[in-house]
């Protein structure tokens, strides 16, 4: 009798081949069949366009996407479904013999996680024989897009906020389990202060925050009786909620447990007014040490408008408009073919124009260190003077290079590179666009090649 699937999704981590495309595994094979598995292939990922309203993007996903690629595998079960796939029918015994075998061979080249960048701009570079280089793209895509989608949104926030706190609270509107913990370390990297996402705040070592929902607050006979009992189960860290009924009336029962809250949460209602009002309740009763916190679908704007206001907000709990990041929920984040054996691959369709050759970023900082400008050249030109190369090796021949970053490096690169930001790209509302130029080779080679067709 055979044994039922496992219902999990989850792949196993080290067969992770066929999380891809079909097209990717049928190219592949076309490559092998045709003789073309030696040739060396460069291909380059990089942004088409910024998101509605947006002016930069913070780069996110790096370190999992080049963990993924040093164990890139397929497994013997994978390799038999594969076999017995109609798109596979006409492949001899020994092609599925080397799928056995195939692991990424190539090299990358990336921008560091944490950087702030610009469409047009390659991110990640990938060179090695053309099936491997053609295998990883949808990985990659995948792997890097939903991550630096939501550190530019928690990027955008974290501005909005001035200096407070943050707190990643949305686990459960991710579309996922595995996107609840990738928003989470995207949003830490970015600046958040903590999460309430045990797994994610196991695996990275960092603050877990986390208060109470309605449902314990209704199980019990009175709101009093809930807070109290909270109060005793954990005394060092009572946050409660006091917004199930009354709220105002719910922040007075706050203020009068022993032993006292440390904070209490609003999560609806008009939170500017609620806030003030919630403030003011809590210094009358002798509780000025007690934290506001407010949460309830938040999102930049709404955080700007807050402090604007001068709401007494001591901290924000951020959820679905992060993990969702509804106004702009996709990236045209993309993976083309720039190199082939040394000559130029480029691409003239309207609107998807790429430019031939691996590419090196030059970033330029004016004389208070503050973004001034980038340059997009071929990988063999010399740096500009005053010009800082933008991308780093990651892997070689499939290997690790070198040290690794660390998730704690990614958030202080962060921190850094968006205080370099010019004061209209920071701003929420902005038409600001920053320069990105390309250099006179790469234009020359571009247009050469155009000529020859």
């Amino acid at each position: 009798m055979t044994p039922e699937p496992s219902a999990s999704l989850w792949p196993d981590p080290d067969a992770l081949g066929t999380v891809t495309d079909l097209y990717q595994l049928t190219m592949l094979a076309g490559y092998l069949a045709e003789g073309m598995g030696s040739k060396s292939a460069t291909f380059e990922v990089f942004v088409r366009r910024l998101p509605p309203g947006r002016s930069f993007l913070v780069f996110a996903g790096l370190e999992q996407a080049a963990e993924d690629l040093a164990r890139l595998a397929f497994s013997n079960e994978q390799v038999e479904a594969l076999r017995r796939w109609p798109s596979f029918k006409g492949m001899p015994a020994t092609f599925f013999e080397e799928l056995r075998r195939f692991r990424f061979q190539g090299d990358v080249m990336a921008v560091p996680e944490g950087t702030v960048v610009f469409p047009g701009e390659t991110l990640l570079r990938v060179t090695a024989p053309l099936p491997h280089a053609q295998w990883v793209e949808t990985f990659l895509l995948a792997s890097l897009g939903y991550p630096t989608l939501v550190a530019s949104k928690a990027a955008r926030m974290v501005l909005a906020a001035r200096g407070a706190p943050l707190f990643e609270f949305g686990a459960r509107r991710a579309h996922g389990p595995q996107a609840g913990l990738l928003a989470a370390r995207a949003a830490y990297l970015a600046g958040f202060e903590a999460t309430s996402h045990v797994e994610a705040a196991r695996r990275l070592n960092v603050p877990c925050v986390g208060t109470m929902a309605h449902s314990w607050v209704q199980a019990f006979p009175s709101e009093v009786e809930a807070f109290a009992a909270y109060a005793r189960v954990f005394p060092e860290s009572t946050t409660l909620l006091v917004d199930t009924y009354d709220t105002l009336e719910g922040v007075r029962h706050a203020a009068a447990i022993a032993p006292p809250s440390s904070a209490i949460r609003i999560d609806s209602g008009d939170i500017a007014d609620l806030t003030a009002k919630a403030r003011a309740i809590l210094d009358e009763e002798g509780r000025g040490d007690v934290r506001i916190v407010a949460s309830g679908d938040l999102d930049e704007f709404a955080v700007e408008g807050l402090i604007a206001a001068g709401a007494p907000i001591d901290a924000y709990g951020i959820g679905t408009e992060l993990v969702t990041s509804r106004d702009a929920p996709a990236i045209s984040m993309v993976y083309k073919l720039v190199e082939l054996d040394g000559s130029g691959r480029f691409k003239l369709a309207p609107g998807k124009k790429t430019y031939p050759m691996a590419k090196q970023i030059y970033r330029r900082r004016d004389a208070a260190g503050i973004l001034a400008g980038d340059l997009v050249a071929r990988a063999d030109e010399p740096a500009p003077p005053g010009m800082e190369p933008m991308l780093v090796p990651i892997l070689r021949e499939g290997q690790f290079v070198g040290r690794r970053a660390t998730l704690a490096e990614a958030r202080d690169r962060c921190r850094a590179q968006l205080a370099a930001l010019p004061d209209d790209l920071k701003a929420l509302r902005s038409d600001a666009t920053y320069p990105v130029a390309y250099s006179d080779r790469l234009e020359a080679d571009a247009a050469r090649l155009m000529r020859e067709g």
